[in-house]
């Protein structure tokens, strides 16, 4: 890659931090095996004037949603987990469900499968008020943040028995709406697995791939390195709000280990993640998945009504499709910013960014604590700066 044009990275992030659009950002850049620039600017923890540094602990949000995938095709590979199977199957509640509409209830025309989850088509919501379903899911969000430092937290299972209960916004496979589903889906691969998400994970892949630093809870020891989340409110201000019901010092290990939003990590941890990707289920001679997994877990997309919602539901992510619970580049031509057909990744609520582009052999990570900064458009304008210096 052109050093002085990838170096630009470095007076970007130096500008939207010292104008204090972001309390701090990191990013690093690998490129064909070799790392090809990491910059970093601005605090983890702006009271503390501590920096933002490589090891730097984040809260990744939904970027854990494509670590809870690679979970769940490790399942399909050892003949534990079928895309077909009804969730019911594992949370008796799932069956029988109902759609909310207009004048009430009315029952499903198909229960809930894994493959609804993985696609973000399965019914459910992150909550609202347009239906039945959301108002409950509101609701089940509330009582999670107010049993989270209790006695009586909400674990893992009890989340996803809970959600089975609920009414559907949409019959599934008809409609798209990002949603719990991630979280549902760490509990059904706790109960096929036979243990606790996090420990599945450690052991299938966190341990293997030698994720030091990610989990769903951050120990006495690390919690120094531990980044504050901001929101910016006419200026930047700590979150003060648990949300989704995780943690905000992660102090103690979760009840709820949530599959969508729940790790925290380091840039140098996921950047082994999305390598792993890149190199199609191996890392440093270490096999997670098979090379024809990885291949089918970045090819998946979404049905015509089902993309026309994600487009609309979606803005800034024109020219993507949808499926296994990232994004997926299908129309180059229709994007907001550099890319080419293939490249695929996540991204999550405070700002947190991942790709993995296998065309051109690189992946690209950034790290920022910042309420709502997934859509930020010097994200954009980073993408270009990379691509540009190929």
């Amino acid at each position: 890659m052109r050093r002085a044009q990838l170096d630009r990275i470095q007076g970007l992030i130096d500008d939207i931090t010292a104008g204090g659009l972001t309390p701090g950002v990191s990013c690093l850049i690998h490129q064909g095996g070799i790392e090809q620039g990491y910059y970093e600017a601005g605090y983890a923890d702006i009271g503390k004037k501590i920096k933002m540094q490589r090891n730097t602990i984040c809260h990744m949000y939904s970027m854990t949603k494509p670590i809870t995938s690679a979970a769940v095709m490790i399942l399909l590979e050892e003949g534990k987990l079928d895309l077909m199977d009804p969730v019911s199957e594992f949370f008796p509640s799932f069956a029988s469900p109902m759609v909310a509409v207009r004048n009430g209830l009315r029952p499903a025309e198909r229960e809930v499968e894994i493959h609804d989850l993985m696609s973000m088509t399965s019914g459910y919501t992150y909550g609202g008020d347009a239906d039945d379903g959301m108002i409950q899911t509101q609701r089940f969000t509330e009582e999670i943040k107010k049993r989270l430092y209790s006695d009586d937290p909400v674990t893992t299972e009890e989340f996803a028995d809970r959600m089975g209960s609920i009414p559907l916004s949409f019959d599934p496979g008809t409609d798209y709406m990002y949603s719990f589903s991630a979280d549902i889906l760490g509990a059904v691969v706790e109960k096929v697995s036979g243990m606790k998400y996090g420990d599945f994970l450690r052991k299938k892949i966190f341990e293997p791939l030698r994720m030091k630093d990610t989990d769903f809870y951050v120990p006495e020891d690390k919690q120094g390195r531990l980044s504050i989340p901001y929101v910016y409110e006419g200026g930047l201000k700590a979150l003060d709000d648990p949300n989704l019901g995780i943690q905000l010092d992660l102090a103690k290990p979760a009840a709820f280990e949530s599959g969508g939003a729940g790790l925290a990590s380091t840039i140098d941890d996921y950047m082994r993640f999305t390598r792993m990707l890149l190199g199609e289920g191996e890392l440093d001679g270490v096999r997670i998945m098979q090379p024809g997994t990885v291949r089918f877990m970045r090819s998946a997309g979404l049905t015509e009504t089902q993309q026309a919602s994600f487009n609309r539901q979606l803005r800034h992510l024109m020219g993507y499709t949808y499926g296994n619970l990232m994004r997926v580049m299908v129309r180059p031509e229709l994007a907001q910013s550099f890319s080419v057909k293939g490249e695929y990744g996540w991204d999550g609520w405070l700002g947190t960014y991942m790709m993995v582009d296998p065309e051109n052999s690189l992946t690209f990570v950034m790290m920022q604590q910042l309420a709502g900064g997934c859509g930020a458009d010097y994200i954009r304008k980073l993408r270009n700066i990379i691509y540009a210096a190929m």
